[in-house]
């Protein structure tokens, strides 16, 4: 029969090298039971503790054969999840992670309708600012991403060009979900939603 600890390692390695919040592993034990099992498993070297209650299998990169980590992002959309909260990318990382600018903020910033804190996760230390209804209330995968990104440019700093990458960029499901939204976004950029969204 399997341990606790060997169904832990087994249901780590099926995710890939995704970091897993331990609420998802309390079917195959107790809580006491698996915490015991995961503490062992991280002294073992056979598992990490990215942040608190997530954990993963290292991954080794190609490049330089070293451990590598979930991007912020995966990381960060994980532990919300576990804590039952909503996390929405600011204005320069969202638009950094659409492909809007190469420029990487150098603080990582998500919007939450939970408490202000900084999180560390991984190698990552994420600022996490408390935000109301009006920005947290923005529905969908895509949407609090596209305004947020378009939010930070600025009305003159979205041009022609942006409109072309989002429009490419985004699926007709995506833009369906941009309309679906428009009544959460500044008078200046409903135009430009239209125009990111417009059927061809």
């Amino acid at each position: 029969m399997q341990s606790i600890a060997d169904k832990i390692f087994a249901r780590l390695s099926a995710r890939k090298g995704e970091a897993v919040p331990v609420r998802d592993l309390l079917d195959l034990g107790t809580r006491v039971a698996v915490a015991k099992a995961l503490s062992r498993l991280v002294r073992q070297g056979k598992i990490r503790r990215v942040g608190r209650g997530l954990y993963d299998i290292p991954q080794m990169g190609t490049l330089l054969n070293k451990p590598v980590i979930q991007s912020p992002d995966e990381l960060v959309k994980v532990w919300a999840r576990k804590n039952g909260l909503r996390v929405i990318p600011s204005g320069a990382y969202a638009a950094n992670l659409l492909g809007l600018t190469t420029q990487v903020p150098a603080k990582i910033t998500y919007y939450t309708n939970g408490r202000t804190r900084t999180l560390t996760l991984g190698s990552y230390s994420i600022k996490l600012l408390n935000r109301g209804p009006k920005t947290m209330d923005v529905k969908g995968r895509i949407a609090p991403l596209v305004y947020q990104g378009l939010r930070h440019l600025g009305q003159n700093g979205v041009t022609p060009k942006i409109i072309g990458h989002l429009r490419l960029r985004l699926s007709q499901k995506d833009k369906k979900e941009l309309k679906r939204n428009l009544r959460y976004t500044a008078a200046w950029m409903k135009p430009i939603i239209e125009l990111i969204a417009r059927e061809e």
